[in-house]
């Protein structure tokens, strides 16, 4: 089951990848160039009339049809074709027609209803487990033209209908009871933030945090804006303009900024002297991402097995910023993570988001205090303390290896081509099913720069590669 989640996980992130374009569009489409950013009439207007409404417009549309996105996205995540993504376009279509027609056919007293991105991700599963299912099948001879992958796109329609209509009659109270629990979490307003920022890192070392995170960016909470469109979701109502969004997100700034970047230094200070200036390299790279863009678990699983009580505190005081920056009234958003480059481009939209700047310098210095006293404490084994240095990462190595080389070597090291049911990569981390995990060498994998490897059960393993997962598994697959 984890693993089936975890695949759904990573398929959700297909779609979500889009989400930074959708916001530099939205955002840069909706200043004005004149008043400003004080280009003067010339400039500025000629910005502002010819430029700025078609960025808002790309922008716009791609907000517009989220769960159009999500339904192709996760049918590529599932199914890995393109015959399948067309699938999943045609069963949402059909889902979101079927969802306008139900409340007349049955006399509904239900206005209207919406599944939002939640319908596209069924559409997705639905429109991937028939292409899986049937693109080989075989019809008889006079309708040949039609089997195959041609099936997929014909079949995936017939059946989505009843689907779809099952789902209208029992969407209602879902609906009613969604819009319940979204009111609930935002008002339990600082609490929720908590307890959202808390669950989310807890639930990352397994990959299931994309789940609730999809629940709380795409669901919860309703926006009217102003051309009368209900939006849903923390995330998408931020960029629709409510003044309450940001609730789930605002939190993650002083985490993401400061204070893992913090941490690694700390990992930095307490490495052996002789192994400093290699583990500095590494998470030097490792804040700056963190800095930066938000990705953060290169650092986190660089702690996470040696220490998992000084995780739970970090899941803890993720918590707690949320907590602190709901009761001083801040509201930011992002539209991929909780980076430096999100923080100047959403600024515009958030409120006192200058506050976020002294509370990440003081989350920085606790978790700067908290690591070096945890690793000297206890003497974990964090990056560049392990007792055996020879199986660690070597700086030269890496440094020398492409990315085929180092494909080549993971390959290898997790029992060769044979051993591979499938493999796939999540921003940081591969995640391959494999015939036999007992063939993987751990500790080879630690030395070609894995932070972590996990074993979930029954063949699935994770390795955390940081953001060279992807070219990683790119190169294994063309291995394979």
């Amino acid at each position: 089951m984890i693993a089936i989640l975890q695949k759904m996980g990573r398929s959700l992130m297909l779609p979500v990848a889009t989400l930074p374009a959708a916001a530099f569009l939205l955002r840069f489409g909706k200043i004005d160039y004149v008043e400003d950013f004080h280009f003067g009439q010339s400039i500025g207007g000629f910005i502002n009339h010819y430029i700025a409404p078609f960025l808002l417009a790309g922008g716009s549309a791609l907000f517009d049809n989220l769960a159009l996105i999500f339904a192709i996205g996760i049918a590529i995540g599932l199914a890995g074709h393109g015959i399948a993504a067309l699938a999943a376009a045609i069963a949402y279509e059909v889902l979101d027609t079927i969802l306008e027609k139900i409340p007349t056919v049955f006399g509904s007293s239900q206005e209207q209803l919406d599944m939002g991105v939640m319908g596209g991700i069924i559409a997705g599963v639905v429109a991937s487990y028939m292409y899986n299912k049937y693109h080989q099948i075989k019809l008889p001879e006079w309708l040949g033209f039609f089997s195959g992958k041609r099936f997929v796109s014909i079949a995936t329609p017939m059946v989505m209908i009843p689907i779809a209509i099952v789902l209208g009659i029992i969407w209602g109270p879902i609906q009613s009871v969604m819009d319940e629990f979204g009111r609930w979490m935002v008002d339990l307003d600082a609490i929720g933030s908590f307890i959202f920022g808390t669950s989310n890192r807890l639930l990352l070392p397994i990959g299931l945090h994309h789940v609730i995170n999809n629940i709380v960016w795409f669901q919860i909470g309703v926006f009217e804006d102003s051309a009368g469109r209900e939006i849903h979701g923390d995330l998408a109502r931020f960029f629709a303009g409510d003044p309450s969004a940001g609730l789930f997100m605002t939190g993650y700034y002083p985490i993401m900024m400061f204070a893992l970047p913090a941490g690694a230094l700390a990992i930095i200070r307490s490495a052996n002297p002789l192994k400093r200036k290699a583990i500095t390299t590494i998470f030097i790279s490792a804040a700056l991402a963190s800095f930066f863009t938000g990705i953060t678990e290169p650092i986190e699983f660089a702690f996470l097995f040696a220490s998992p009580l000084l995780y739970i505190v970090h899941a803890f005081l993720t918590g707690v910023s949320g907590l602190i920056t709901t009761i001083l009234g801040i509201k930011h958003g992002f539209g991929f993570s909780a980076g430096f480059i999100d923080f100047l481009i959403n600024y515009q939209l958030a409120s006192k988001p200058l506050l976020l700047i002294p509370i990440g310098i003081l989350f920085g210095i606790v978790y700067y205090a908290i690591f070096r006293y945890f690793i000297v404490k206890f003497n974990l084994a964090t990056p560049g303390r392990e007792m055996e240095q020879s199986e660690n990462i070597s700086e030269v190595s890496l440094a020398q290896q492409t990315t085929l080389q180092r494909a080549q070597q993971v390959l290898i090291n997790i029992g060769g081509a044979n051993n591979v049911v499938s493999i796939d990569a999540c921003i940081t981390r591969l995640s391959i099913l494999l015939r036999n995990d007992n063939l993987m060498n751990d500790k080879q994998l630690k030395k070609l720069g894995a932070a972590a490897v996990m074993r979930m059960g029954q063949g699935s393993v994770v390795i955390i590669f940081g953001t060279h997962s992807d070219r990683i598994k790119d190169e294994i697959m063309k291995l394979l």
